[in-house]
């Protein structure tokens, strides 16, 4: 039997990955993290910790010889420090979620995995200022610790992930338009592109390189092929409910001036290549169409069961 610890585990990727990955009956899945939401899932052994506090991650995690740890919250070099120095037992592998956002943006497209990274803090982003480049960072400490230690090292960096339990305002931003008969706003002249993955075929990725050979040591973009821009999401969604959206066009200037919340840039590509992990671990893609379509049925579910808690 494998054993898996994930770090993190109770929100939108990490959950859904736990709820993957428990379905293979030859893994022991353990889950590490502040307890906030308990996921009650059988056969996944919960330990509530702060991975801020050294003293709590050597308490709290149980001495095992880990097949793999899958890291879903570190955000800084010093979560990694924090994880590596503290973590009981021996570990063999090491799967850091990190982010395609540690690439500075280019006009060389497809962006992959040796791209340029960001040098430092991107002030343009606001709250999120420095979140690409201390991931970045996180990465190379990460790199060094397990190279010392003598730990494989995977790590993923997602495009734009969608799918079930998103907290992120981003398809549910259609959804939303859709449950309200409201009319979508779309960007006029040539459409953004933008590289999307679902959250499901994410969490199978991972799976994939748990204890894969051609994964240790490894970097790899998580994309799709496909390219994503609002007027197929639009398309995508009319197939979906079987019927037209009303649209409306607005120019770049309208929508900036009229602070219209849409979830993805209007100006610029954010396309990215994830033709690596898909030749190496010959992995194949979920249609855009059919996962939007599984997301929209979750959000509906979910929704309906909010009403009926409120009557």
């Amino acid at each position: 039997m494998k054993k898996v610890l994930v770090i993190g585990g109770s929100y939108f990727a990490g959950r859904v990955f736990v709820e993957e990955l428990v379905k293979n009956k030859d893994v022991h899945v353990h889950v590490f993290n502040r307890g906030r939401i308990r996921l009650g899932i059988p056969g996944v052994t919960e330990h509530r910790g702060d991975r801020d506090d050294a003293t709590q991650i050597r308490n709290a995690i149980p001495v095992e010889e880990w097949d793999a740890v899958v890291d879903f919250c570190a955000y800084t070099p010093r979560h990694v420090e924090l994880m590596m120095h503290n973590m009981p037992g021996k570990t063999q592998q090491y799967i850091f979620i990190s982010t395609i956002s540690i690439c500075q943006n280019s006009l060389k497209l497809p962006i992959r995995e040796d791209a340029i990274k960001v040098s430092g803090p991107q002030p343009e982003l606001g709250p999120y200022a420095t979140y690409g480049y201390d991931k970045w960072r996180a990465e190379t400490v990460l790199q060094q610790a397990c190279s010392h230690d003598g730990i494989f090292c995977t790590i993923l960096r997602p495009a734009i992930i969608y799918g079930f339990y998103n907290y992120a305002p981003r398809e549910q931003y259609f959804f939303d338009l859709l449950e309200k008969g409201e009319t979508f706003v779309i960007p006029e002249g040539c459409p953004a592109l933008f590289s999307f993955i679902w959250v499901v075929d994410m969490a199978q990725m991972i799976i994939r390189c748990i204890g894969a050979e051609k994964a240790y040591d490894q970097v790899f973009n998580l994309a799709s092929d496909e390219l994503i821009s609002y007027p197929r999401i639009v398309e995508v969604l009319e197939e979906i409910i079987g019927r037209k959206i009303p649209v409306i066009h607005k120019s770049i200037a309208e929508i900036n001036r009229e602070r219209i919340p849409l979830p993805f840039p209007i100006e610029e590509h954010l396309v990215y290549s994830g033709a690596k992990l898909q030749r190496l671990l010959d992995f194949v893609h979920t249609p855009f169409t059919t996962g939007m379509r599984e997301t929209f049925n979750f959000y509906q579910m979910v929704k309906k069961k909010r009403l009926k808690s409120c009557r």
